[in-house]
């Protein structure tokens, strides 16, 4: 299915918003707004999952410096298992837009809902690759998040979590029956409720 080029909104401060990890057994769910600025303009914004590692991580910085403002937003393991994934990821969307240190005018979300925000928002299905804001979002998340996973494997070598970043992987799941749950997985997901005979 192809997209129509997006139209943006007649407004001249405009956030970004994004999520990565809603699938993952481990670990945070992250988010990230992003309000670029229109006279530094970055080359090369895309889906952050259709980027190298070595293209993401320079992005990454490239924003950080050039942006005017951007701010993660996460959500813990234990929120996700209280609230179900659904609301936990538009919980941590509102704690990045609150974070923003320049309120935007309108916010632009990744996907086919938006969360509950104090200003107008849009939903944009495909907005990684369709909206130079979203896909800013999704690349700061995803370099957040997988760094977290490259910690988490330090802690924990046994589970390969910087090779699956916490993906229900074969692997992962192999290990997850071999070694048992973490305090850091996500119990209420199937997968973890089985290794810890929850299921």
């Amino acid at each position: 299915m192809t997209f129509p080029p997006f139209v943006y909104p007649q407004a001249s401060l405009i956030a970004g918003v994004d999520e990565v990890g809603r699938g993952p057994l481990v670990g945070a769910v992250v988010t990230a707004a992003v309000i670029l600025d229109p006279a530094r303009p970055i080359v090369g914004l895309a889906d952050s999952k259709a980027l190298s590692e070595k293209r993401r991580l320079a992005l990454c910085e490239e924003i950080k410096q050039k942006a005017l403002c951007w701010c993660l937003g996460r959500a813990e393991p234990d929120e996700i298992d209280r609230l179900n994934i659904l609301h936990a990821t538009m919980l941590a969307m509102q704690r990045a837009v609150a974070g923003l240190t320049v309120q935007p005018e309108w916010v632009l979300i990744d996907g086919n809902r938006c969360p509950t925000l104090p200003m107008r928002s849009l939903a944009v299905v495909k907005g990684d690759s369709r909206v130079a804001e979203i896909s800013a979002a999704s690349i700061i998340a995803k370099v957040a998040r997988d760094a977290e996973m490259a910690e988490l494997d330090a802690l924990f070598p046994q589970y390969g979590f910087a090779q699956h970043k916490g993906y229900p992987t074969a692997l992962h799941l192999e290990k997850l029956a071999e070694h048992g749950a973490t305090e850091h997985h996500r119990k209420s997901f199937a997968p973890v409720k089985r290794a810890l005979g929850l299921a």
